[in-house]
């Protein structure tokens, strides 16, 4: 079954997928499909301005099964966080899986390899790490790789791991103060649950701002408003976007009467989160 407009071919398979990814309806789904030739984030921008379900942390999406490790050294400067995917969460959820990710993280955290690339290569128990993950996909007869390897330095490097390996952060702070691994857990932690796409509103980019801004403005202009009002109801629409999805703005998890801001300057003054990693696996 398969819809064709301008050439594009719309599968069952990719309705069904822009279904899971947004809770939407099928028909709604294969109409925004339709509409969009094909193109999933213009579909999902299109079920958005029409009020549809949309999943909210869209970063995750294409998260398969596996294993996410996040580490930092012993300086707690310099820190790691990684995914080894899997097909299966049995297989995830396996703790020689579980283990075997845990090793290479390691291997990672101690030499530093640039790329995933530069870590495959890497000695280890007589062979290298790629070489150890194919003997695991022979072993266990699943698709298993290393999907994500990001690596962060800042004067201080706060680690976490959410949800028994489902969910890695890493947050750099731009300087330790007393507690900095108490400070950096409760960021990581509102990192993993909030999942915010930048620091602060300066950190969006341009693009992102401008698209958000017409969904509003087709949004409002939908709802019957005055075309004259939509810019400055768009503007508004705009600051609660910054507001639940950059970190500072976010209203603080343990306390929603303060914001991560506002907790971080009863901390310190001048302490300041200068970047994150979050990395999801699984649905």
């Amino acid at each position: 079954m398969s819809d064709n407009t301008m050439s594009v071919t719309i599968t069952a398979a990719d309705v069904n997928k822009l279904r899971q990814m947004t809770g939407a309806g099928m028909m709604d789904c294969r109409k925004a499909l339709v509409e969009s030739e094909g193109d999933f984030e213009k579909a999902i921008d299109h079920l958005r301005a029409k009020g549809q379900k949309v999943a909210a942390n869209r970063g995750d999406r294409e998260a398969k099964e596996g294993v996410v490790v996040a580490l930092s050294n012993e300086a707690g400067d310099y820190g790691i966080v990684l995914t080894l995917s899997a097909e299966t969460d049995f297989v995830s959820k396996n703790q020689e899986f579980i283990d075997f990710t845990n090793a290479i993280a390691q291997m990672a955290l101690d030499h530093k390899p640039a790329s995933i690339e530069a870590l495959k290569a890497l000695p280890m128990e007589g062979a290298t790490v790629g070489e150890k993950v194919l003997e695991t996909v022979a072993k266990i007869g699943e698709k298993i790789d290393i999907t994500v390897y990001e690596q962060v330095s800042a004067d201080a490097v706060v680690p976490y791991i959410h949800g028994a390996y489902r969910i890695g952060v890493l947050v750099g702070l731009n300087k330790k103060v007393e507690n900095i691994a108490g400070v950096g857990k409760d960021l990581a932690m509102q990192i993993a649950a909030m999942n915010p796409i930048a620091i602060s509103s300066d950190d969006v980019p341009e693009e992102t701002v401008a698209r958000e801004k017409a969904i509003a403005i087709e949004q409002i202009v939908a709802e019957g408003k005055p075309a004259e009002m939509a810019e400055k109801i768009a503007a508004g629409k705009i600051k609660k976007f910054f507001k639940e999805n950059t970190l500072l703005n976010q209203a603080f998890v343990k306390d929603s009467n303060q914001s991560i801001a506002d907790d971080l300057k009863s901390v310190d003054a001048g302490l300041a989160v200068t970047t994150f990693r979050r990395i999801a696996s699984g649905r």
